[in-house]
Order: C-alpha cells, then structure tokens, then sequence
C-alpha cells in the first residue's frame, strides 16, 4: 500500500494564517503539524488545535520574526533591530555564519516554548526555510537532547525513524495544483521501508504573509485541497493510507 504523510508547517506565523490551518485540521486531512515557537501569534495557533488529535512539531525559525533568545547572545541570526536575519541573507551566503552554540541556544528555546504551549514534547524538531549546515546540527543536538525525533539521511537519502521520505513540495509553482501534486506524490512506487511526504503551507492570508511570503495564495488553495472530500474517497479508491508522524 502506498503511504503519504501531510505535514502543514508555518502554525503562528498570523492570525489570519492560523485560521485556515485550523481549518484544514478540524475539516480536512491534516494531523500533523509544525509550529513556529517564536511567533506572536503561535499560542493563538495552538489554542486553535485544542480538542484535536494533531501531531506537533517543531517548525524551528531563524528567518522570521523575533527570537526567543536575548539578540545580545545570538548575534549571528538577528541583525540591527535584534530580529532574525532576512532568509534571503541565509540563502544568498557564500558560507555558513551561522554560529552552532547560537542556534542550538534558540532551537532549544523554541522547543521549551511548544511545550509550554501544549503541556507535551513535540514529536519531532524541524527546519523552516535556511539552508545551513550548522542549524541542521542543532536540530539534531537539540532532538537528541530532549529525546525526539529529527531529519537524518540514511543510505537511501532523508529519513524519519526507521521509515525513507520522498519529499513533495510544489507550492511555488505557477501552475500548482494541491491534489494533482497529492496524487502525484502518492503514486510513486514505494518500497515497504518509504512513504510521500507532501509539505503544505494551509491557512488565510493577510497583509503579513503578503508582505513576507512568497507562498501566497497556494496557502488558500491549500486549505481548500485539505478540506476537499473527494481526497480521502481517492485514496480509498486507491489504496493508499494517510500517514501522521506517530505512524512513522
């Protein structure tokens, strides 16, 4: 049977975003979710996934926003204004300036804060948006500390647990069309060790997440994709099983 996990990052990242995540959630087929610990709007994120079975995880952000760590002792992320570097800066660098003890400090912060939040560990720590060797370290220094779960490569390329991931991620294309991808995604031969995972970017848009996305209204179509029924009747008709992290 071919096996497909919908990960929907960026919880927090606005009101009007965690909205139409939460939509995809309560309606739709999304359980598991990543979480932007040091964003103004992640608690009202969070308390929007109250009552579900949603898995968390870690969606750890050193492009957007403030950090959770005092700017002072993490200059290497934040710039004047002690806010995170611009994520263009990460991936324009010709090398990484990216400090380990600095980034490990933050992500550990970030992680404290989810759990904070939702009086539980979440089940894995992940990257939002920097390409950096050092922060991918920290991701796993801090997963390992705490005892969850972080993206390693195995001989077959990433992996979770013991179970090889194909990535799917097609929402900057001009011509996306979620549940093409979806079915796209779930359709490619699978061995019994590996499943599809689709990342999405579900929810609203405002003044925001247009100022500061490129993903703008494949957000919106997202929600829409998540909530649509005939994608559960396809992948019955199908064989083909939605995954959460827990199922990993």
């Amino acid at each position: 049977m071919a096996k497909i996990l919908v990960r929907a990052d960026d919880l927090g990242y606005s009101e009007a975003f965690n909205y139409g995540l939460a939509r995809a959630v309560k309606s739709g087929i999304v359980r598991s979710v990543g979480v932007m610990p040091n964003m103004e709007w992640a608690e009202h994120g969070v308390r929007l996934m109250d009552g579900t079975d949603v898995t968390f995880t870690v969606h750890a952000n050193i492009c957007q926003g403030k950090p959770i760590t005092d700017p002072k002792l993490i200059p290497s992320l934040v710039d004047e204004n002690g806010e995170f570097k611009h994520k263009d800066l990460y991936r324009n660098a010709k090398e990484d300036f990216v400090v380990l003890e600095e980034v490990v400090m933050e992500v550990e912060a970030q992680f404290n804060r989810l759990v904070e939040l939702t009086g539980k560990k979440p089940y894995m720590v992940e990257a939002h948006a920097v390409p950096s060797a050092n922060f991918n370290k920290a991701l796993a220094i801090v997963a390992q500390k705490y005892g969850v779960e972080s993206m390693k490569v195995g001989p077959k390329g990433p992996m979770i647990g013991s179970t090889y991931l194909k990535f799917s991620m097609d929402s900057g294309n001009p011509d996306y069309n979620p549940f093409e991808s979806f079915k796209k995604a779930a359709s490619q031969p699978m061995a019994e060790d590996e499943a599809a995972l689709m990342v999405l970017h579900p929810g609203f848009v405002d003044a925001y997440v247009l100022d500061t996305s490129y993903i703008t209204t494949a957000r919106a179509r997202e929600v829409e994709f998540a909530i649509n029924p005939e994608v559960p009747k396809w992948c019955r008709e199908n064989g083909v099983q939605l995954l959460t992290y827990a199922d990993l």
